[in-house]
């Protein structure tokens, strides 16, 4: 008979996650082994669970920290950063040290993971403050995990864009530049023959300046 642990190994992915509640800053992270990134899990922690009911699911928000090649290398980095050290942060809402591999029924997971995953997109979907709020927390909290050294930045040494990947950074670009959105909409050079600067069209070109550009 399969057990559940058996199952976990069979999974596609294996993430490291951490789930942050916006109401008080706590957080948890936890590892999470399935066949979808969009499965809403947020993770299986008692604490946790108290801080979902008591403040809601959709006052939690979950982001991957890692991606790992299987379920036993997803345990040990769990092990590395959710130590001793670690759960003793008053913000941690972790109780035990990584690596332990807890897990709750396939019910269970299904029914969380359906559930705050619809909250937390329709919220994030329909109201652009929390959108917003959202976004620089989670800017500040990567920015607080790379200093410490937990989360690192990945090693794009050698590896390359596709050419599809490539054609939809520039489609997303092009449209992102266009008219105003553009950081130079609205300005022109202007150079004194010794260098070149921009102003704003329509801006009276200073004594000595003249439209145009310096070339190397």
């Amino acid at each position: 008979m399969e057990t559940k642990r058996n199952r976990a190994d069979r999974r596609k992915y294996h993430i490291l996650y951490k789930t942050t509640c916006l109401i008080t800053n706590k957080f948890y992270i936890g590892m999470h082994s399935t066949d979808s990134l969009e499965d809403g899990y947020i993770g299986s922690g008692k604490q946790l669970w108290r801080s979902v009911n008591k403040h809601g699911k959709e006052n939690h928000v979950t982001e991957i920290l890692e991606l790992l090649p299987n379920r036993r290398s997803l345990k040990e980095r769990e092990k590395q950063i959710v130590n001793e050290e670690f759960i003793k942060d008053k913000m941690c809402m972790n109780l035990m040290i990584g690596g332990q591999g807890g897990f709750i029924s396939e019910e269970q997971q299904r029914t969380r993971s359906i559930a705050a995953g619809k909250a937390f997109s329709n919220r994030l979907k329909n109201d652009p403050e929390f959108r917003k709020i959202h976004a620089n927390r989670t800017s500040k909290m990567n920015k607080e995990l790379h200093a410490k050294g937990i989360l690192k930045a990945p090693d794009w040494t050698g590896k390359k864009h596709s050419k599809e990947t490539k054609e939809k950074i520039g489609k997303s670009n092009s449209i992102k530049q266009k008219g105003s959105n553009n950081s130079q909409f609205g300005k022109c050079w202007i150079t004194n023959g010794v260098e070149s600067k921009k102003i704003m069209k329509g801006d009276q070109i200073p004594e000595g300046w003249k439209l145009g550009r310096k070339m190397k």
